[in-house]
């Protein structure tokens, strides 16, 4: 018999504590997204400091290597694979609450430890913020399946996709933040040495780019009192520890539900009641829950690729909407850059995430997951097949309109829902396991795509002194590897719109998991 105590969550009405949790969970993913979205402007200012004197090629002035660039990327990704993984286990093994506060201070204090690299010099700058940038991956990596299981459990079983997308959508505040911060520091720095420094390049600038990194970690740190306030969920507590009593009561904390609603339980329930008794991957979970764990996998590794690699095309843009270095201060070419990305936020990445949160518990994730990935393949093949013959002597509006859509439906489509699928398709005491080795697998994609994908992009025919298979066959591809994500969508991904948590916990050994939909066939 069903639990009143979770069926009684499952019916709740919205209330304002929904909305508190998306603040609250969503922090950490606002951080993500803003340490991830400012390192671009804060390479121009960290070239335009310690690459002032090139070797090589008078053009690479002021311009931080590839090497080093992907280097601080994948230090981070790298980080977050760790932390998806290890959070993610130990959110099943002592609790979601446990653990939770413990990543949100990875975070912030890696933060902090990001602007406060150690030296002066290059390198021990340069090692010194990316082994501050692997630790705070870690953090991130460890906020992701606990923020998207938590949240999946607090929500009512009609507005669950819609909550968790609204955790996700931190992300594009998180992005937008970053631009603002960035332009408002480099802003107040240009005003304050106009023109008359060094090489347009003072040595404050040094100070700048820590300021804009430590900012950062303010709004996740002014959340910690409130994680560690917040309740163990009912689901864990009553599934995984099975004390009922205490997830009624912890319940009552935070939702306005009758007492009568779940009284019931405490006298009709055994505590002594065996629990399933299948470990991780055993021949039981991996029948019935293997083939769910394949299709979150291979769709967040697959998006990834994609999402990651839109590094391609940031070249293209930057060389037709920026000033020449040449003849700008540093804090002026870091606040162009910062602006470009402001734009694309307003217009591209935050309407997908609020179209997805309005649609989703409307039409479902696979059809918007199969949708995104549509439209980004078309989006790719417009740019890349005539990328030579056109786009790359125009990046004009046409070129900016396709790369906003890469980013809209990505947001509206696999990258928001490969975020959310995995927290409502597996048990309790497996849920963060699975959410993580998902995301962990979804981040080997992202290191295939913010490096492999740029080093295959290098072309003679863009200047670069190696070869590899040029824009246009990368971003075909690329396509291509949407195709893949379309496909792998509708023939292995279940349907979850609608459906409770608690049907994860029935496992049948002949028919697996109850109403089983696949492709959004039943």
């Amino acid at each position: 018999m069903a639990l009143k105590v979770l069926t009684a969550l499952d019916s709740a009405r919205t209330q304002y504590y929904h909305f508190k949790a998306i603040i609250i969970a969503g922090m950490g993913l606002f951080t993500d997204a803003y340490d991830l979205f400012c390192i671009p402007p804060i390479m121009k200012l960290i070239g335009r400091i310690y690459y002032r004197s090139p070797t090589g090629n008078a053009n690479k002035l002021y311009e931080v290597p590839q090497a080093i660039t992907s280097a601080m990327v994948v230090t981070a990704l790298l980080g977050t694979v760790i932390g998806q993984l290890v959070f993610g286990r130990l959110g099943d093994l002592i609790g979601r609450r446990k653990v939770y506060g413990f990543a949100l201070m990875t975070m912030v204090l890696s933060s902090f430890g990001c602007g406060h690299s150690i030296c002066a010099s290059r390198t021990c700058v340069l090692l010194s913020l990316g082994f501050f940038r692997f630790l705070l991956g870690v953090g991130i990596g460890g906020d992701y399946p606990l923020s998207a299981t938590i949240m999946s459990e607090f929500a009512n079983r009609t507005t669950r996709g819609a909550f968790i997308a609204g955790v996700f959508s931190m992300q594009g505040f998180g992005i937008l933040a970053s631009s603002t911060v960035t332009m408002i520091v480099c802003s107040i720095f240009n005003r304050a040495y106009g023109e008359n420094s060094d090489n347009n390049t003072p040595h404050d600038a040094d100070l700048a780019w820590r300021i804009i990194l430590m900012i950062g970690a303010v709004p996740a740190g002014l959340t910690y009192y409130w994680r560690m306030m917040m309740p163990e969920t009912a689901r864990y507590t009553a599934l995984v520890e099975r004390n009922i009593p205490q997830a009624a009561k912890d319940m009552g904390k935070v939702l306005d539900i009758s007492a009568s609603q779940i009284a019931e339980e405490f006298s009709t329930y055994s505590p002594n009641t065996p629990p399933s008794n299948y470990s991780l991957f055993s021949k039981t979970f991996i029948h019935g829950h293997g083939l769910d764990l394949f299709a979150c996998s291979i769709s967040w590794f697959l998006v990834d690729i994609v999402f990651y690699s839109s590094n391609l095309f940031q070249s293209q843009i930057y060389k037709r909407y920026l000033s020449d270095k040449h003849d700008v201060s540093a804090f002026q070419e870091a606040f162009e850059v910062a602006r470009i990305q402001a734009i694309i936020a307003i217009c591209s990445t935050i309407p997908g995430y609020f179209a997805t949160m309005y649609f989703i518990d409307r039409i479902g994730r696979v059809k918007i997951q199969i949708m995104g990935f549509f439209f980004m393949a078309i989006s790719l093949l417009a740019m890349g097949i005539p990328y030579y013959s056109y786009w790359n002597n125009n990046t004009n509006v046409g070129f900016m309109f396709l790369y906003g859509l890469t980013f809209f439906f990505s947001n509206f489509g696999p990258n928001t829902t490969t975020f959310i699928v995995p927290a409502e398709l597996f048990p309790a005491r497996f849920r963060t396991t699975c959410h993580g080795i998902s995301g962990a697998i979804g981040k080997l994609g992202a290191i295939i795509g913010s490096i492999g994908f740029i080093w295959a992009s290098h072309s003679k025919k863009d200047g670069y002194s190696d070869e590899g298979i040029g824009m246009t066959a990368s971003l075909i591809l690329l396509a291509g590897v949407c195709i893949v994500g379309m496909i792998t969508t509708y023939f292995f991904t279940r349907e979850t719109m609608g459906r409770s948590l608690e049907e994860n916990e029935n496992i049948s050994i002949n028919e697996g998991p109850q109403n089983e939909v696949v492709g959004g066939r039943v």
